[in-house]
């Protein structure tokens, strides 16, 4: 905060309530600049403000607001000559990047960046019901990130419903706003799909084999082809016995889920797609403001980000990165022109740092990080994150970190889903209360993860499998400063977090010294 603060020189910060306002009052004594402090949700807890500096003055939400409505009420002709000399080209918002390396970089976004994605990608529904009486858009994602903040953009300019909640009461809002569309990213579909499995573990009887059939149906649907008569007769059973439910727990409403972020795995879109629910993935960055590319409801294909928006240019590079140009490529970065030059060439071609190709169709596979790439020592290089995506398409497995430069060979620290490895120990019979990292070292849960890396080493490249993986009892969180806003990995963090337990993988012989690491994790050969 303090760092973003200084750079883009505020006058004044906005804060949520007053656990951030406390967190805000230790380094306002070092931003002189800052003489507002904006407070969201003052709670209940007036007489427990932090001490401030006296220059400082601190408004809630709705005392803004009625010096808004003021001012409309006052100036009406001071504020329209303020609007009409606004500029499509001029700047209107500075979003600094969550960055997985290093400080965070201010993106400079002009009104025609944000209004040109807005009102093209939704302009890519077609179905999509404007006004009071359409759409209800429920938004759970951080508004720090472009993706979030570009979306509520487009559904207030096609004059829809917005409803906005913490994603720790999303479960709950869900079947009150009744959404027709939200967005969110891979990580939260993923973990949607691990509650519905584990409720369907914890059923008996007559229930579980009906819950353990549907998923074995949505698991069959491919949204590319017809299927047989006698699979469209089992997906319809399964719509009324199964589907349902899941639409319900969703709202019971829910046409389309826009993802971004990051990729969502092509059996997981599938899947939704049977339970009668089109995910639309794109793909962009915060310097695109961000949409690139996504999947339309009649142009669908699992497994790609879509095709470019109207008006929006993008070709592969020699080396396989993917460049893009048009209306939506940012400004620069803010107060860094050096840094702008490295990714914008003198054609306006910007450098998305992202590896990938376009199919026979048209529609464009991302396939990796440009610098995420590494090389072994062997001098083959490996793209990590396809078996990264694989073993965390397994319900048992959160996340998972494929190292290995400059080493012999790959091997991964996979962090399990501690809810789901307990659910799995009950199957095993074994007691589910046990500590996470005693669990972990039980045979039938290695050997379940064992069984997760070697289906994620099929069909790779040999020298880029898994030889050796380390199961750490941990989780990666965003206020460990592990994974950013959008749950994407900070790989150096990781890296640097863990480094006992990579540097353990790569013991001489065939047996580890130990079968776990002073931390806890589990030492395994594939």
């Amino acid at each position: 905060m303090q760092y973003v603060a200084e750079h883009a020189e505020i006058d004044a910060l906005v804060v949520f309530n007053p656990k951030r306002l406390a967190q805000a009052a230790e380094i306002l004594p070092d931003l002189p600049r800052i003489d507002t402090v904006v407070l969201c949700d003052p709670g209940d807890a007036e007489d427990e403000r932090p001490e401030l500096p006296d220059r400082v003055e601190v408004l809630t939400l709705d005392a803004v607001q009625e010096r808004g409505r003021t001012s409309v009420d006052d100036q009406a002709a001071a504020i329209e000559e303020l609007r009409a000399q606004i500029d499509a080209d001029d700047l209107a918002t500075i979003i600094y990047t969550s960055g997985t390396t290093g400080r965070p970089k201010g993106v400079m976004l002009s009104h025609e960046n944000i209004s040109s994605n807005a009102i093209t990608s939704v302009g890519q529904l077609d179905d999509f019901e404007t006004g009071p009486e359409g759409e209800v858009v429920i938004s759970f994602l951080p508004l720090t990130h472009v993706f979030a903040r570009m979306l509520q953009y487009a559904f207030v300019y096609r004059g829809v419903s917005v409803y906005f909640v913490h994603p720790d009461n999303l479960v709950e809002a869900l079947p009150k706003v009744r959404p027709t569309v939200f967005a969110s990213v891979p990580r939260v579909l993923e973990k949607v799909y691990a509650g519905i499995k584990k409720k369907v573990m914890a059923m008996t009887g007559i229930q579980k084999s009906i819950g353990e059939w549907g998923l074995e149906v949505a698991q069959e649907y491919d949204m590319t082809e017809p299927g047989s008569a006698l699979y469209k007769a089992k997906h319809a059973i399964a719509d009324r016995l199964v589907f349902r439910k899941w639409r319900a727990a969703l709202g019971g409403r829910v046409k389309y889920i826009v993802v971004g972020g990051a990729a969502l795995q092509p059996d997981l879109a599938n899947i939704l797609s049977a339970a009668g629910i089109t995910a639309l993935q794109g793909y962009g960055l915060t310097e695109t403001s961000p949409v690139i590319t996504y999947t339309r409801p009649w142009r669908n294909k699992p497994g790609t980000v879509g095709e470019p928006l109207p008006g929006v240019e993008v070709k592969i590079a020699d080396d396989g990165e993917i460049l893009t140009r048009g209306p939506h490529v940012m400004q620069g970065y803010y107060k860094a022109p050096e840094k702008t030059d490295e990714v914008i060439e003198d054609e306006g071609w910007f450098h998305t740092g992202d590896i990938g190709e376009f199919d026979e169709e048209g529609f464009l596979k991302i396939t990796d990080r440009k610098k995420d790439l590494f090389k072994l020592s062997t001098g083959k290089y490996v793209m990590p994150q396809p078996i990264e995506n694989r073993m965390g398409s397994d319900p048992l497995v959160d996340n998972a970190v494929v190292v290995g430069s400059d080493r012999k060979f790959c091997t991964a620290l996979v962090f399990p889903n501690q809810d789901q490895v307990r659910a799995q120990a009950k199957e095993f019979g074994l007691d589910p209360e046990q500590a996470i990292d005693d669990l972990l070292a039980e045979p039938d849960i290695v050997n379940a993860f064992r069984s997760i890396v070697q289906g994620a080493n099929e069909g790779m490249d040999h020298w880029s499998t898994v030889k050796r993986f380390a199961l750490i009892p941990d989780e990666l969180t965003v206020e460990s400063d592990l994974l950013t806003p959008t749950l994407k990995i900070r790989r150096p963090k990781v890296h640097e977090a863990y480094a006992d337990e990579i540097e353990a993988l790569y013991y001489e012989g065939d047996e580890p010294p130990g079968d776990r690491t002073e931390r806890g994790a589990v030492l395994v050969e594939v």
